[in-house]
C-alpha cells in the first residue's frame, strides 16, 4: 500500500496523494478510480486504488522541479553524460565551467564519472573533445519527475499510460 497518481478530469497527471485521500475522494464521489491493486482489497468489494481520475476539472500552477544533485542524478538516469558509464562514483560536472561564466542551472550541470571529470578539468566538451550524450534540459515538471521516479524503480508500472512518453525520463541510447 503507497501512493495514488491523481489525474485532473482531462486525464492529466495533477498530484501524488496518499491512499487513505484517495479512498476519501473516492467515497465522497470527486475521484473515480481507473487503477486498482488487486492484492489489497479495504473490503471484499472495495479494492486499494492506484490511479483515480477527479470528475471537475482543477486548474493548477506549473511547478518547477528544484536543481539538486540528487534530481540532476536521476534525470541523467545515473549516467555519465560524456562516456555512458554508470555506477556509485558520479559527479556533477558544469559543463562551461563555473570559473568561466557557467551558471548553475539544469542547462549547464551534467552527471560525469570521476574519470571524465577530471579529463575535462576547466574547459568545455568542445574544448576537450567530448561531446555529451544528451543535451542538459530543465525536466518537464515536477510531478512527472516524480512519477517518472517512482515508475522506474517498479512500483507503479500502471501509471505510467497516464503519465506520459514527455513527462517520463528516459535512459539514454548508447
Amino acid at each position: 500500500m503507497g501512493h495514488v497518481l491523481v489525474l485532473n478530469a482531462s486525464y492529466e497527471p495533477l498530484n501524488i496523494t496518499t491512499w487513505r485521500r484517495a479512498m476519501v475522494m473516492l467515497l465522497k464521489g470527486k475521484a473515480e478510480g481507473l487503477e486498482h491493486d488487486s492484492s489489497h482489497a479495504i473490503r471484499p468489494d472495495l479494492l486499494l486504488p492506484t490511479v483515480i481520475r477527479l470528475r471537475q476539472f482543477v486548474r493548477v500552477p506549473y511547478r518547477q522541479v528544484p536543481l539538486t544533485r540528487r534530481n540532476i542524478f536521476h534525470r541523467d538516469s545515473h549516467t555519465c553524460q560524456y562516456c555512458g558509464r554508470g555506477g556509485e562514483t558520479l559527479s556533477i560536472d558544469h559543463v562551461v565551467p563555473r570559473s568561466r561564466g557557467g551558471t548553475d542551472s539544469w542547462e549547464n550541470v551534467a552527471t560525469a564519472c570521476l574519470p571524465c571529470n577530471v579529463r575535462k578539468a576547466n574547459r568545455t566538451p568542445r574544448e576537450a573533445s567530448m561531446p555529451l550524450l544528451r543535451e542538459p534540459r530543465r525536466p518537464p515538471g515536477s510531478l512527472g519527475f516524480e512519477a517518472s521516479r517512482q515508475i522506474r524503480t517498479g512500483q507503479h508500472q500502471e501509471w505510467a499510460k497516464y503519465v506520459g512518453e514527455s513527462q517520463v525520463i528516459q535512459t539514454p541510447v548508447a
